[in-house]
């Protein structure tokens, strides 16, 4: 039924669809950290969002509710990078050879393989590197205020994740979830180059690529 519905005259070949799971690296170590159970962002995340918390808490002295508005803050933030990274990092278009490996490397194989269990969710080497990225910036823009406004933005990223996971690997929920179901299907089977949002539309509205 989904590949019934593959336009594909907009879907260009570099991210068509198909069945299976690609071999990206000959090297069995390297193949191994494209590869990454579910859990791993639970695992690896909860702990930082809980200690950021308890640091803000009780070192930093920060009243509850600002924990909470800054917490809540970082969370609808990493909504908007989610949209720009997944826009404009995962889907620039290639003009070269390299260009198309990178292209591959970065998001090209998950819309190749979409259905492939093990590369569904962000590889630690990946995700790890971009936290240490983004706390740097939020450290140097928001000073200590960065302690309570980062583990709501890594908690958007574990949401992001699990909810990217769910839709490839569960059937759409009978209730009003299904929408989420239905917008990032959309991205694969129909128009890549539309409903980049994964965790929410809300951005393709905003910006006019629903």
């Amino acid at each position: 039924m989904v590949e019934q519905a593959i336009k594909a005259r907009r879907i260009p070949d570099y991210l068509y669809p198909r069945r299976g799971s690609a071999v990206m690296f000959k090297n069995r170590f390297l193949e191994s950290l494209t590869k990454t159970h579910p859990l791993t962002p639970l695992i690896v995340y909860l702990p930082v969002v809980i200690y950021f918390i308890g640091y803000s808490s009780y070192k930093l002295n920060f009243k509850t509710l600002a924990i909470v508005v800054l917490f809540f803050t970082g969370a609808f933030s990493w909504t908007l990078a989610e949209y720009l990274l997944h826009r404009f990092v995962f889907h620039f278009e290639p003009k070269t050879s390299i260009g198309f490996k990178i292209q591959f490397m970065i998001h090209g194989v998950h819309h190749q393989y979409p259905r492939d269990p093990k590369r569904l969710v962000m590889p630690p080497v990946v995700s790890l590197t971009l936290a240490v990225l983004f706390w740097y910036l939020f450290r140097y823009s928001l000073g200590i205020y960065a302690f309570a406004f980062f583990p709501g933005f890594v908690a958007g990223y574990i949401a992001y994740d699990m909810t990217h996971y769910a839709i490839h690997h569960f059937k759409p929920p009978k209730n009003k979830l299904r929408n989420l179901w239905k917008h990032h299907l959309k991205h694969h089977y129909q128009a890549p180059d539309r409903a980049f949002g994964v965790s929410t539309p809300l951005w393709d509205y905003i910006f006019g690529t629903t």
